[in-house]
C-alpha cells in the first residue's frame, strides 16, 4: 500500500536534450579553439581540461534525467530505488518565486542532514536541503509539491 505512486517526475525531452547537446558542443568548442589557434601552454590546458569537464557533465546530466521521480506516501524517490526524502523528516516545502531552489522545481527543507547528492537537472541534496527540479516539467513539480505539501500537514495532525 505504501509503494503506490501518488505523483511522479520526470524531465521534458526538449529541455533534456538541449541541455545535454548544450554541455558537449561547449566541451568541443572549448577542445577544438586550442588545436585551430593554439594559446600558450597553460591556456592549452585549460581549455582542454574544461572541454572535457564540460563532456563529462553533459554525460551526467544525460543519465541522472533518464530517471523519474517518483511520490509515495512515505517518500519521494527515484525509479531506480533510491531515496531522495522520508516524508516523515520533512519539515516544508518551499516553492516561492523568491525561494532558493531549481528551476520549475521546490526545496524540501528536512528536519535532519541529508546525504550531499547531485543529479544534474533532476534533483539536488545539501545539508538539510533536497532541490528537486531542472529540466522538469514546472506543472508536473507543481502538482508534486502540493502533494507533499497535503502529506506533510496530515502527518501533522
Amino acid at each position: 500500500m505504501t509503494d503506490i505512486p501518488l505523483a511522479t517526475l520526470s524531465a521534458s525531452a526538449p529541455r533534456r536534450a538541449f541541455g545535454v547537446a548544450v554541455l558537449f558542443a561547449l566541451g568541443l568548442i572549448l577542445i577544438l579553439i586550442p588545436l585551430r589557434q593554439p594559446p600558450g601552454a597553460i591556456w592549452y590546458g585549460l581549455m582542454v581540461l574544461f572541454g572535457i569537464g564540460a563532456i563529462v557533465l553533459g554525460e551526467a546530466l544525460r543519465r541522472a534525467t533518464s530517471a523519474t521521480l517518483i511520490l509515495t506516501p512515505t517518500d519521494l524517490r527515484e525509479d531506480t530505488g533510491r531515496v531522495l526524502a522520508v516524508l516523515a523528516d520533512v519539515s516544508k516545502v518551499n516553492r516561492g518565486s523568491f525561494a532558493m531552489k531549481p528551476s520549475n522545481g521546490f526545496t524540501l527543507e528536512m528536519k535532519s542532514p541529508q546525504q550531499r547528492i547531485w543529479a544534474p537537472g533532476l534533483w539536488w541534496s545539501i545539508g538539510r536541503r533536497v532541490g528537486v527540479g531542472g529540466v522538469v516539467p514546472s506543472p508536473q513539480a507543481r502538482i508534486m509539491a502540493e502533494k507533499i505539501e497535503e502529506l506533510i500537514s496530515a502527518q501533522q495532525v
